[in-house]
């Protein structure tokens, strides 16, 4: 069944935003850290984390309103690591989605006490999450703690930090993206799974799709940052280079970096389609992906 990606993903972004502003504001905390907190979490973004989940959920005929919640905690997550990445000792960025970064707006300080609420938070409404099972609610806080964690994305930081003027082989770079980007967007289609209580026979082929997604979403970051325009991404491109980072297009060069994003959709794809499912739209949301300008 065909389904208009563009409109699929709006409808789940405006529940997902409402639902972030609802769990925020019912924080008691102090004003100065809910409105740090607010103001990173409404500073946009597709949320194409939570969607990928909610989009596992719905093609495997369970009820998208059980992703809500643990999907607004993932942006949480998710926003969490781009205020730190933002920090001066990590990127040293002063735009986000054209808008300045939080420790710009508030101070270092404010940021990575922003970062670290909004971390915790996510564990605890995963925990209050209703419609799950307790063995349900375990399982999304072990796979969500390790894909986040120093085995996943905080270790896949640490590495990318570390490689900066030095020249990595393709493999090493995969490497460090798969836990720092990958896991994430992994952990999305994993606990969509989860929640649908899909087979084990059939998730594998998930996590195939997953991880090759992943990998081709960075790729596609590191083109846009050579090739993308910066009123639309909302922050100066080159910045990479300026970094000294290593990128797909600085190792495989332009065209190279195009031919490996192709053949990590190509198998994503591949993956996709051994999996009977009520609709294609983690099929779209993988051209999405790759086609994005932003």
């Amino acid at each position: 069944m065909m389904v208009d990606v563009l409109s699929y993903m709006n409808k789940y972004k405006l529940l997902i935003d409402d639902k972030l502003t609802e769990l925020i504001q019912s924080i008691e905390t102090t004003p100065k850290l809910k409105e740090a907190m607010m103001y990173s979490v409404k500073a946009g973004g597709k949320r194409l984390r939570p969607v990928l989940m909610l989009a596992v959920i719905e093609s495997f005929g369970a009820d998208p309103a059980l992703g809500v919640i643990p999907g607004s905690a993932l942006e949480m997550l998710h926003t969490y690591s781009l205020i730190h990445d933002d920090l001066p000792a990590m990127d040293n960025d002063d735009l986000r989605r054209g808008m300045p970064t939080s420790h710009k707006k508030f101070g270092e300080a404010t940021a990575i006490l922003a970062g670290d609420g909004l971390l915790t938070q996510a564990f605890e409404c995963l925990v209050n999450a209703p419609g799950l099972t307790d063995s349900q609610k375990v399982e999304l806080l072990h796979k969500l703690a390790s894909a986040a964690g120093p085995e996943g994305m905080v270790g896949g930081q640490s590495d990318d930090l570390e490689a900066e003027e030095k020249t990595l082989k393709i493999e090493e770079l995969e490497h460090i993206h798969l836990r720092k980007t990958g896991r994430l967007l992994e952990y999305a289609v994993e606990a969509g799974a989860i929640i649908a209580n899909v087979n084990e026979d059939t998730r594998p082929y998930l996590m195939d799709y997953a991880r090759h997604l992943g990998v081709a979403f960075q790729i596609k970051d590191d083109l846009l940052d050579i090739e993308g325009d910066e009123a639309v991404l909302g922050k100066p491109v080159g910045s990479d280079n300026e970094q000294g980072k290593n990128t797909y297009p600085s190792i495989l060069g332009a065209e190279g970096a195009k031919e490996h994003l192709r053949r990590h959709f190509q198998m994503a794809i591949s993956s996709l389609r051994k999996v009977n499912m009520g609709n294609d739209i983690l099929e779209q949301l993988a051209h999405f992906i790759v086609e994005r300008n932003h």
